[in-house]
C-alpha cells in the first residue's frame, strides 16, 4: 500500500520536534501531551501524530496511559544511547554535561575494547588500524583536525576498533561514539591541530593492536581518551545552534 503524499515527512517532522524539544528541557519531566494537542499544533493528521508517539515511546521519552495522555518521562528513563537521543542533547542546554557523560563511557569501555583487539582482531582489522591511525596523524600534522576528512577517519578507526575487540556489545557502541565525535565537530570543539599526544596515542594504539600488546593497547587508548577528555571539560560552553532536520 502506498504511503499518502508527505506522511512520511510529518511523521519524522514531529518525532524531531518534539523529541528536541524533550532533550533540551522545553518540555520538562512531568508534561503531558495530548493527540489533539499535537495534532492541531503541528497541522498533523491523528495517524502521523501517534507514529511520533511510538517513536518516542521507544525512547522512553514519553509514556502513554488512557485518560491521562503521553507524559514526559524524567531524563534517567530515556535510552540515552540512542543515536538520535544523543544528537537531540547535544542540539541543546545539556550538551556540554552529556558530552562529558559520553567520554566518561568511552573512558570506562574504549581502554578494555583496545585490549581485546589486541588478541582478537583478525589481521586486516590490525591492518587497517594502523592504516587509519597514519591516516589522522597525516591530517592533524597538517592542521586538518577540523576538518571533515578527518572526522571520517576518526570515526573509521574508533569504529573498527570496537568491532575488533570481537565482542559483539562493544561493536554495538560505535553508534553512539560516531554521534560523539560528529557531535563536538558540529559544536566546533574539534581543533584544527590536535591536542598535544592525540595523535601519537592513536599512532601508538594502532600499533600494539597490529602486535598484540594488550597492555599497551589499552594504555594507549586511556591515554588518547583521557586526553580528550580533559579537552571537553576545559572547553568553553558552545553557543547553541539550531537543531538540524534529519
Amino acid at each position: 500500500m502506498t504511503s499518502r503524499p508527505g506522511a512520511e515527512g510529518t511523521h519524522a517532522r514531529l518525532v524531531h520536534a518534539l523529541g528536541g524539544r524533550i532533550a533540551s528541557g522545553d518540555l520538562p519531566a512531568g508534561t503531558v501531551l495530548t493527540l489533539a494537542a499535537l495534532e492541531l499544533e503541528f497541522g498533523a493528521s491523528r495517524t502521523s501524530v501517534r507514529e511520533a508517539v511510538r517513536v518516542l515511546e521507544s525512547l522512553d521519552l514519553i509514556r502513554s496511559r488512557r485518560r491521562v495522555g503521553m507524559t514526559v518521562q524524567p531524563r534517567a528513563s530515556w535510552r540515552v544511547l540512542d543515536a538520535q537521543l544523543i544528537r537531540w542533547t547535544l542540539a541543546g542546554p545539556l550538551r556540554q554535561r552529556h558530552l562529558v557523560e559520553l567520554m566518561e563511557l568511552r573512558a570506562a569501555l574504549e581502554p578494555a575494547a583496545a585490549r581485546l583487539a589486541a588478541r582478537n582482531a583478525t589481521d586486516d582489522q590490525r591492518a587497517g588500524l594502523v592504516r587509519l591511525a597514519s591516516e589522522l596523524d597525516d591530517l592533524g600534522r597538517a592542521g586538518r583536525g577540523d576538518s571533515s576528512e578527518y572526522l571520517a577517519v576518526d570515526v573509521e578507526f574508533h569504529s573498527l576498533l570496537l568491532a575488533a575487540s570481537g565482542n559483539l556489545l562493544y561493536a554495538e557502541l560505535a553508534s553512539p561514539v560516531r554521534e560523539i565525535l560528529e557531535g563536538r565537530a558540529d559544536l566546533g570543539l574539534t581543533p584544527a591541530v590536535p591536542w598535544p599526544g592525540t595523535l601519537d596515542a592513536h599512532v601508538a594504539a594502532a600499533r600494539a593492536v597490529a602486535d598484540g600488546d594488550g597492555d599497551a593497547a589499552e594504555h594507549q587508548v586511556r591515554t588518547h581518551i583521557a586526553i580528550v577528555s580533559h579537552e571537553v571539560e576545559e572547553a568553553p560552553v558552545p553557543t547553541l545552534r539550531p537543531l538540524p532536520a534529519d
